[in-house]
């Protein structure tokens, strides 16, 4: 069993079933029924949220448990959630596929990083919308969540060089307060980024 099968394999949600806060703030910026990737959802609470709001959404994780509490949620919820296991180190999306791609807390080695986030780039159609959430290096003196290693946390030029193609709408880095089950409790240091694919208008 994996880390995240294993830190998935309880009765409750790590993250809770409530979506990220930046989600719901900048989901009105999807169109309607839009096509929305969201990569690393884990137990589902933001692929099922987005559902719910009339959306076509795959959910993408590493772990199987974590999907499966997913689709049992995505049904007590009266929403149809496809997902699909994989690794996102190797794993490709099809070009032009999505009007969104919803990225929260989805932490990876800078190694890894970039090639990751430019498949997702081009993952979206023109006009599509990046929504992404993650934990910068201050976040090491919090103890509300995150990756212990350093390099597996994001700054603003990070992200600025990672998703260069897109056009920049909003790029924040500061504290804020989360409330997201067990796994993400009190202040925390993030990053907020949105951007948008070449293309489209906001």
């Amino acid at each position: 069993m994996t880390f995240w099968d294993q830190a998935f394999d309880t009765p409750h949600f790590k993250y809770g079933t409530a979506p990220n806060a930046f989600v719901r703030a900048q989901a009105h910026r999807l169109r309607p029924a839009a096509r929305v990737l969201v990569p690393g959802d884990g137990e589902g609470r933001n692929g099922v949220w987005l559902a719910a709001q009339g959306h076509a959404v795959l959910s993408v994780d590493a772990s199987g448990v974590g999907l499966r509490k997913a689709q049992q949620w995505a049904a007590e919820q009266g929403v149809a959630l496809q997902t699909e296991l994989a690794d996102l180190t190797s794993w490709q999306p099809a070009p032009g596929a999505f009007d969104g791609v919803v990225l929260t807390f989805v932490h990876l080695p800078s190694a890894l990083r970039r090639d990751v986030h430019q498949r997702l780039v081009r993952a979206l159609r023109p006009g599509g919308w990046l929504i992404l959430e993650a934990f910068t290096p201050e976040q090491l003196r919090y103890t509300s969540g995150g990756p212990k290693d350093a390099d597996m946390r994001y700054t603003l030029d990070d992200l600025r060089t990672d998703f260069a193609g897109l056009h920049e709408h909003l790029a924040w880095a500061g504290e804020v307060w989360l409330d997201e089950g067990p796994g993400h409790q009190g202040p925390a240091q993030v990053v907020r980024y949105l951007a948008q694919a070449l293309g489209g208008r906001a």
